[in-house]
């Protein structure tokens, strides 16, 4: 009887932390609250900032990303809350910065703490650049799919602990599995998440560019010239966290005419 009720007991908790991401109505499962993850965000950003001196507001490049990150915020958020999910943003306080590094990258944390490298701008070419990679990068955000790759690592190092309990006891640790599963400060840069969460970021990225007035065609073509820029130097396919570009120009052109809908010139 115990096992039975210990057995009920494991599926609601299950049942619980699993919900649907929006835009693509994929199941998830995630076993860290949301607010706690905010919270050690929220301190790794800072970190981050004054390890990594950002530009100041009035350089021209930060104007553009703040100006771009706002339009994809407000459009982000508006969809969520008309489909009743703002849950997904509850909390979040955006900030957008730029930091003069030549890595190719750019990431969200939970909370909506968003830095842009200077690496990426010349691949990005215009606006319509800019936006989706920082639309991607929101949906990754969005979407919790850094709390997935979280819950995960931590049932591997965590040894069942809380995040609470693993910040309190390891906080080396904790900290460590905060900035692999969200691909900060690392060289893999943005291929710190699984084939299946970059095409969904993609889907939902090409959704907010759209909404906030960019024009999505622009996103194949961002991701033609990244293939460019790797000089055919990409790993093979099952090597790679991403899916290769040649897949993803295809599966962007698939899901193109679903994003137009909501684009408006």
């Amino acid at each position: 009887m115990k096992i039975r009720a210990l057995a009920v007991l494991f599926a609601l908790i299950l049942c619980e932390a699993c919900t649907r991401v929006p835009i693509t109505g994929r199941r998830q499962l995630n076993l860290v609250g949301e607010g706690e993850i905010m919270a050690l965000a929220g301190g790794e950003y800072t970190k981050f900032l004054q390890e990594n001196e950002p530009l100041p507001a009035s350089d021209a490049n930060v104007a553009r990303v703040r100006g771009i990150g706002e339009k994809l915020a407000q459009a982000a958020t508006t969809y969520l809350n008309d489909n009743r999910a703002g849950d997904r943003v509850a909390g979040f306080k955006w900030e957008f910065n730029v930091v003069n590094d030549p890595t190719v990258n750019a990431w969200c944390m939970p909370g909506g703490k968003v830095v842009v490298y200077t690496g990426i701008l010349p691949v990005c070419e215009n606006d319509e650049g800019l936006a989706v990679v920082m639309g991607h990068e929101i949906a990754h955000a969005i979407a919790r799919h850094g709390n997935e790759r979280m819950s995960q690592g931590m049932a591997v190092q965590g040894a069942g602990m809380t995040l609470q309990v693993l910040t309190e006891q390891k906080p080396s640790l904790a900290g460590d599995l905060f900035l692999q599963s969200f691909g900060i400060g690392s060289q893999l840069g943005m291929l710190a998440y699984s084939r299946k969460h970059e095409t969904e970021a993609d889907k939902m990225g090409l959704v907010f560019m759209a909404m906030a007035g960019y024009n999505p065609r622009e996103a194949p073509k961002f991701w033609t010239r990244m293939s460019a820029g790797n000089g055919g130097g990409a790993p093979p396919l099952l090597l790679s966290t991403h899916p290769s570009d040649e897949i993803r120009v295809r599966d962007l052109e698939a899901y193109m005419p679903e994003a137009l809908k909501y684009y408006t010139p």
